[in-house]
C-alpha cells in the first residue's frame, strides 16, 4: 500500500490522502513522509502545517513555500479551517449527537483523558449513526486542535475507535486498522475559499455500501445543521 496519495497539487500547497500506519513524522524510517514525496514529486521543501496521528488516513495539507506555511498556519491557529472527520466504533455512544467539551490532561503511557475542566477546553460536534449492526458511523467536526482529542472523545462516550491500540478498551482481533480518518477540509485561499472531499480506500468496514450511502447523506457536511459548539 501507497503511503499517500496526490488530491491536488498547486504551486503553493499540496493536498495528500495519508494512509493509515504511516508517521508524518521521521521516526524509526531513514526517510520521513515530507522527505519523501519531496523526493517523488521533485516539488523541493514542503512544510507541515497540521497533523494528523499515525493511525488516521485522510487529507493532510503541506505547505510548498515558507510564505503558503505562515499563511495556513495563521488560519489553523485561528481555527477557521473547517475539519470533518469520520470514525468507526464498535460500542453504543452514551448520547448520539452533540457537544464534547472538556479539558485534556495527560494519562498513563503517553495516553490523554477527557476532564470535567473548562478551562482550554477541547471542542467536538458529532452526528451518528448505525449503518450496520454493531457498528456506529460517526462524523466528527473538531473546534480544536488538541493530541488525540477525536480519539478521547469517543472514548469519553464509550465509544472509543475501532483499531486504536492506546484507547480501545479491548485487543480488535482481525481489525486491519485505525478507523479514524479525514475526510473534508475546508479553508481560504486568496479570497477564495477551498474545500476538498476524501472518501477513505483502506478498511473493509469503511468499504461497506451502507457507509458509502451514509457519507453521501451527509455531503457536504458544512451544511448540516451541527450541534451547537456552546
Amino acid at each position: 500500500m501507497a503511503s499517500y496519495a496526490v488530491v491536488e497539487q498547486t504551486a503553493d500547497y499540496l493536498i495528500i490522502d495519508k494512509a493509515p500506519g504511516v508517521s508524518v513524522h521521521r521516526d524509526q524510517d531513514d526517510t520521513g513522509l515530507l522527505q519523501q514525496i519531496s523526493a517523488e514529486l521533485h516539488c523541493g521543501s514542503l512544510y507541515l502545517v497540521h497533523r494528523l496521528d499515525k493511525m488516521t488516513s485522510g487529507l493532510l495539507i503541506l505547505a510548498c513555500h515558507a510564505q503558503a506555511a505562515a499563511y495556513l498556519s495563521r488560519q489553523f491557529q485561528a481555527k477557521t479551517v473547517e475539519k470533518y472527520y469520520l470514525a468507526l466504533s464498535d460500542q453504543k455512544p452514551r448520547k448520539k449527537q452533540g457537544l464534547i467539551k472538556g479539558d485534556m490532561e495527560r494519562s498513563r503511557r503517553g495516553s490523554w483523558k477527557l476532564t470535567t475542566g473548562q478551562k482550554n477546553p477541547a471542542m467536538t460536534r458529532f452526528f451518528s449513526c448505525s449503518p450496520e449492526p454493531g457498528i456506529r458511523l460517526f462524523l466528527l467536526r473538531p473546534f480544536t486542535g488538541k493530541t488525540h482529542q477525536l480519539r478521547v472523545a469517543l472514548k469519553s462516550i464509550g465509544a472509543a475507535i475501532l483499531g486504536d491500540q492506546r484507547y480501545h478498551r479491548v485487543a480488535d482481533a482481525g481489525i486491519e486498522r485505525g478507523y479514524l480518518h479525514a475526510w473534508v477540509i475546508a479553508f481560504e485561499w486568496q479570497g477564495e475559499r477551498r474545500e476538498y472531499r476524501c472518501d477513505p480506500t483502506v478498511g473493509e468496514l469503511f468499504l461497506l455500501p451502507s457507509v458509502r450511502q451514509q457519507l453521501e447523506q451527509w455531503a457536504p457536511p458544512s451544511r448540516l445543521a451541527w450541534p451547537a459548539s456552546s
